[in-house]
């Protein structure tokens, strides 16, 4: 690629995650989903990319997937998961402290067989309404949703987009690879769980005697069982080794034949958007690989990612986590996960290239999808500041990947 190619391209891959980042910039405030597009058609304007490469760019199988889990958490809402989960919470017992590790372990765990994304979408509005009903600070169970979705969702292949990247690009199956990475999860998620109930203890301890300010709880809801066995049975193929995408479309279309009718309202739980981001990525980041930039940075690394020595790993680890923050993690698998096959052992890099870039969504407000969901989605009840999420997630990055990164090699 000539040089002035070369500047152009930069620039629009700037121009696009400068837009992605400040989505609310006052001179061009048309969203992540917009800005993506946008700089998905202007690779292809600037002659970066010919429309049959942008076309060629675009991961389909990640998509279906994208669309099939969005359909199925619909459905899964609808059968009255989430307003259960609200029921429980409102009737327990459980101190705020208690109630805040609970909240840690079953965002991590839904997280884990949902996508992450659409478990803050569900999950956020029941959050903040239990912490009004019940008096209890906002802010820290917002933190407590967002990072223990992000670190549940790094378990499985499934749980969210850029590991779904690393089950197409990679050689470790679904079981292969939750083997690998979830005791690290798990440990990783009772670690942030401590390190909330550390750092929010007078917040907590002031909140405990608050007096439920509902007069009475609403009746309990019915689930429905169907979902619920179909989500499992789903779960059991994944474990299987079956196609990810193609099964969650079965398990799909059998909830849509045993309902017995016209699924209008189903396609109204895909997150259109979403998916328009995460196509429009696909294109933007193939167009910046051309630029040779990627290349030159995995050259510099390289050398040192021996990943049978802690040396290795170390780099490997600091350079997922830069690389993440910087790109964000979607993009950073897209460029890096071509180029794993290469290192000696290509296990343990997919499964600490899931682990670390998710495990990095966690460092600033900025740095994954879900951390932005739950800020908007309680916006009318808290406003979450990038600094105040900093001060905790920068705590609770660094301590879980100290913690977890070893346990993940251990077991590859």
């Amino acid at each position: 690629m000539k040089q002035p190619a070369v500047v152009a391209t930069t620039l629009v891959f700037a121009l696009t995650y400068l837009l992605i980042a400040w989505p609310r910039l006052r001179w061009l405030p048309i969203g992540r989903p917009a800005a993506a597009l946008l700089g998905a058609v202007l690779m292809v304007v600037i002659g970066t990319l010919t429309p049959a490469r942008a076309y060629a760019a675009v991961d389909g199988n990640t998509l279906v997937l994208l669309v099939a889990l969005m359909a199925l958490s619909g459905y899964l809402e609808r059968a009255g998961l989430f307003a259960r989960l609200s029921e429980l919470a409102l009737k327990s017992k459980l101190s705020p402290a208690g109630l805040l590790t609970v909240l840690v372990f079953a965002s991590g765990a839904l997280s884990a067989l949902l996508l992450n994304d659409t478990v803050c979408v569900f999950l956020t509005p029941v959050v903040c309404s239990v912490c009004v009903s019940r008096g209890l600070p906002l802010g820290p169970f917002l933190l407590a949703l967002a990072t223990s979705s992000n670190i549940g969702s790094a378990a499985t292949l499934i749980g969210n987009p850029q590991n779904i990247l690393i089950g197409s690009l990679g050689p470790l199956d679904f079981a292969h690879y939750a083997a690998a990475v979830a005791p690290a999860t798990l440990l990783a998620l009772a670690l942030n769980a401590l390190l909330l109930r550390i750092c929010f203890a007078r917040a907590l301890a002031s909140a405990h005697g608050a007096r439920l300010r509902v007069q009475q709880a609403a009746a309990s809801t019915r689930m429905k069982l169907a979902p619920l066995l179909v989500t499992l049975l789903a779960a059991v193929g994944y474990a299987a080794g079956l196609h990810l995408a193609f099964t969650t479309l079965a398990a799909v279309a059998l909830l849509i034949l045993l309902e017995r009718r016209e699924p209008t309202a189903l396609f109204t739980a895909v997150d259109w958007p979403l998916v328009v981001f995460f196509a429009s990525l696909f294109i933007v980041v193939d167009g910046f690989a051309a630029t040779g930039f990627p290349s030159a940075a995995w050259a510099f690394v390289a050398p040192h990612l021996e990943l049978r020595q802690a040396s290795g790993v170390a780099w490997f680890t600091g350079y997922t986590l830069v690389g993440s923050n910087l790109f964000s993690n979607v993009p950073l698998v897209m460029l890096t996960g071509p180029l794993l096959a290469k290192l000696a052992n290509p296990e343990r890099a997919f499964a600490l290239l899931g682990f670390v870039s998710t495990v990095a969504g966690n460092l600033t407000l900025l740095g994954s999808v879900a951390n932005l969901i739950v800020a908007e989605r309680a916006r009318q009840h808290y406003e979450l500041g990038f600094v105040e999420y900093l001060r905790f997630g920068l705590a609770s990055t660094l301590l879980v990947l100290a913690a977890g990164v070893p346990v993940v090699c251990l077991l590859t």
